[in-house]
C-alpha cells in the first residue's frame, strides 16, 4: 500500500544571503574551477569534479574527499540553466545506500551588492535523509560564504 507522505518531510528550503552580486554567487555554481574550490561540507573536504556539462541535459558528477579518507560521490543532471538567476538539477548519491533521484532548484535573487540564495532540495524519501542533507547544505553554504569573501 503507497502512502503520501507530507511535502515539508520531503523537501528542504534554505535562504541565504551572500555579500556578492548575483553574478559572482551564480559564477561560483556554475564555473568547474571555481565550485571545486568551495564545494564541500566543511574545510576537511575536498572536492573533484569529474563532469561539468553545464547546459540542460548535461550530466556532472564530483567527489568529495575528506581528509579521513571517506569518498563521497554524486551526480546528476541539469534541467535548467538560466544565468545568473537559475539553476536545476537532479541529484544522486553514486556511492551510498540512498540511490533515489532528487531535485535541486537554486533561485538567485538580486539585492545590488548582495544576493539571497534560495536552496529548494525536493524528493527525498523521508525526513531523516532530509535532515542528513540540511546538515551537508549549511556546510556547503558556509564554505561558499567564505569562498565569496
Amino acid at each position: 500500500m503507497a502512502s503520501t507522505q507530507p511535502q515539508q518531510e520531503t523537501t528542504l528550503q534554505v535562504r541565504r544571503v551572500f555579500a556578492a552580486p548575483r553574478e559572482r554567487v551564480f559564477r561560483a555554481w556554475t564555473d568547474r574551477k571555481q565550485f571545486a574550490k568551495w564545494f564541500g561540507p566543511s574545510p576537511d573536504h575536498t572536492t573533484v569534479v569529474t563532469e561539468f556539462d553545464l547546459r540542460p541535459g548535461g550530466k556532472y558528477n564530483v567527489e568529495i574527499t575528506h581528509k579521513g579518507g571517506d569518498v563521497h560521490k554524486h551526480g546528476g543532471v541539469y534541467r535548467e540553466v538560466k544565468p545568473p538567476e537559475k539553476l536545476v538539477f537532479t541529484w544522486n548519491w553514486l556511492n551510498g545506500a540512498d540511490d533515489s533521484d532528487t531535485l535541486v532548484t537554486l533561485e538567485f535573487q538580486d539585492l545590488g551588492t548582495s544576493t539571497v540564495l534560495v536552496l529548494t532540495h525536493e524528493r527525498f524519501p523521508n525526513a531523516e535523509i532530509r535532515e542528513q542533507h540540511s546538515q551537508g547544505w549549511t556546510g556547503c553554504l558556509d564554505q561558499l560564504t567564505k569562498f565569496l569573501s
